[in-house]
């Protein structure tokens, strides 16, 4: 039976799918999208997936019954009229498999007319146009594509599609759930297209992925296609396989951190393998292995290397790997020592006494106490105060995340307290080496601070403020949380509450209220876990806390249980980044006798 549908109303569906097209494309890019269409996408991978591929259309097929009706589509929504078209190939050829028609039967172009992304950057809607004219027999079809929405999709072009980059990215695509779904190569325009069905979880309406190469591919198209026939036998091992080698990816970033290699590159310029080797003291080939490995993770990229005054014309194979030339990239240069906000601490922690302790997880899973003990035959606190150096390097690891806490000065309360009439204090408990309090005394030049910490802390922050200009605005007190000064205005719990159990933190938040005056207030940095389970760090970190010092990461309602059982109550919550937030919290109203009468 053949469903016909009047030229009117298809040309209405059609225009309606055209303007929410062109509304995602202008409000979307690539760093933003990414996420929401592969849940727990972060780290490198976004990194590398973001950095190479640019958001670049949204795909999808109209049926106009002419020419001229496709025109009055496209001004319809405000698009030039005179978008140029070419024949489609890849689409033409998967509709003819999937309705059993004969290609030359389907007339589909391409057009690709312009939108402005929000951002100011230069978009498209892809729009396949397979021409439908009345009584053409092709109505079913047109009514069936509407329904499906088969090639409906969102598309990303590589910036610098050579082989090893473009089969890199499709294998992050895969890792984070991404099925290839077949693709092509089209002669009229010289370029790839790799199609992938996106993950169930994906936080759009759209449910394919285009990664999109100009020039000619077919060697990497064939991997993909082949990959896409057994994708059934094949998809879950692979995932797992990835999965399972993410120990190699902490060690990787960990020795380029250990081995100084951050330092002795530059984002600029490319160096020859054998220069870094001589400048490192390392394997010419073997820094070779552990280089190409970084490209994939996006802490290195290649690039053409600086001629050889003396190089010969013909080199060994053996001998290529040490002519490579290898970049820095800005998500590498994070591990440098000297940069601002480096992650180096983090790299050497995770990559040490964190990755030894994970050995152990199964124990901390079995028995609810802390692998770190087992392993290191004491808890994680005493450990680490024994030992100085490593003391400093957990000091400076947390401090590694200052992005967490960035926007914190500008919290209402603090910027309330910095514009109240008197000088304000704020009192940073178990504040480490003063990173957070030297942002917010340093935003605020008439705040006041106090730091409560560990001896050897305490003189770590004593140097790190005093070089910030801001020391002599700060007073130091070596102790623990009995030792909460009082009379502060403003008092700070910076990732605290999480290394404890619930008994521990109903003991700190008593001491915090005890020394809180009745107008203060207390901001509590944490992450929360996600109500609704969706991916989050809170989630990684929660099993890190099990696995390390026992404590654990909570949601915002179990926080406010335990603030209302130390005498105090939440007020409410904003986020912060790297899936933190700020938990404002003030002391709970004292009742009235008479309400207790009552």
């Amino acid at each position: 039976m053949t469903t016909t549908f009047p030229d009117k109303t298809l040309l209405l569906d059609d225009t309606a799918g055209l303007l929410a097209a062109a509304r995602f494309v202008h409000e979307h890019d690539s760093a933003a999208l990414l996420p929401l269409l592969l849940p727990g996408l972060g780290g490198p991978d976004l990194q590398t997936l973001a950095g190479q591929c640019r958001f670049a259309h949204a795909g999808l097929l109209l049926f106009p019954s002419d020419a001229q009706s496709l025109r009055a589509q496209l001004a319809d929504c405000g698009m030039a009229v005179d978008t140029p078209a070419q024949p489609s190939v890849v689409v033409r050829e998967r509709l003819a498999r999937r309705h059993r028609r004969d290609p030359a039967e389907l007339d589909v172009q391409i057009l690709r007319p312009q939108v402005l992304g929000r951002d100011g950057e230069v978009r498209a809607v892809e729009v396949f146009a397979l021409t439908v004219p009345p009584h053409s027999g092709l109505e079913p079809i047109a009514a069936y594509e509407r329904t499906r929405r088969h090639e409906a999709h969102l598309a990303f072009e590589v910036e610098h599609p050579q082989t090893p980059a473009l089969r890199g990215l499709c294998a992050i695509l895969v890792r984070h759930g991404a099925r290839p779904d077949g693709g092509g190569y089209n002669p009229h325009e010289d370029g790839t297209v790799l199609y992938f069905t996106l993950p169930a979880g994906a936080a759009c309406d759209y449910r394919r992925l285009e990664l999109y190469a100009r020039g000619d591919h077919r060697d990497t198209l064939s991997a993909h296609l082949d990959h896409d026939s057994s994708r059934d036998a094949r998809q879950p091992a692979e995932t797992l396989l990835h999965l399972l080698t993410g120990a190699w990816t902490t060690q990787a970033l960990t020795a380029f951190a250990r081995l100084g290699l951050p330092e002795a590159m530059d984002t600029r310029t490319a160096c020859r393998t054998e220069d870094l080797a001589r400048l490192t003291g390392t394997d010419p080939r073997s820094l070779a292995v552990l280089l190409r490995y970084l490209v994939m993770l996006g802490a290195v990229t290649r690039a053409p290397a600086p001629a050889h005054e003396q190089q010969v014309e013909q080199v060994e194979q053996a001998e290529q790997a040490e002519q490579e030339g290898f970049r820095l990239t800005e998500l590498g240069a994070l591990l440098r020592a000297d940069t601002p906000g480096s992650m180096r601490p983090l790299a050497l922690m995770y990559g040490g006494p964190f990755y030894r302790s994970f050995s152990g997880l199964d124990h901390a899973v079995r028995t609810g106490q802390p692998a770190f003990d087992r392993i290191f035959g004491e808890n994680h606190f005493d450990h680490f105060a024994r030992d100085p150096e490593l003391a400093s390097l957990f000091d400076r690891s947390m401090a590694a995340s200052s992005r967490m806490f960035q926007p914190l000065p500008a919290h209402p309360v603090i910027a309330a307290a910095a514009q109240a009439p008197s000088p304000a204090t704020v009192v940073d408990i178990a504040g480490g080496n003063g990173e957070l309090l030297g942002l917010v005394l340093t935003a605020h030049p008439r705040l006041r601070g106090v730091l409560l910490e560990r001896p050897h802390a305490v003189e770590a922050a004593r140097r790190r403020l005093d070089a910030a200009g801001c020391g002599v605005r700060c007073d130091y007190r070596a102790g623990d949380f009995a030792d909460v000064p009082s009379g502060g205005d403003v008092y700070v719990l910076s990732r605290v509450l999480h290394d404890w159990d619930d008994d521990r933190c109903r003991e700190i938040l008593r001491h915090c209220a005890l020394a809180m005056p009745a107008h203060a207030d207390l901001l509590v940095v944490e992450r929360l876990l996600p109500v609704d389970g969706s991916p989050s760090l809170a989630t990684a970190w929660d099993l890190h806390m099990l696995c390390n010092v026992g404590g654990r990461e909570r949601r915002a309602d179990h926080y406010a249980r335990l603030f209302a059982e130390s005498g105090l109550q939440l007020v409410g919550h904003s986020p912060l980044p790297l899936d933190a937030h700020v938990l404002h919290v003030r002391r709970a109203a004292a009742s009235d006798p008479a309400d207790r009468r009552r």
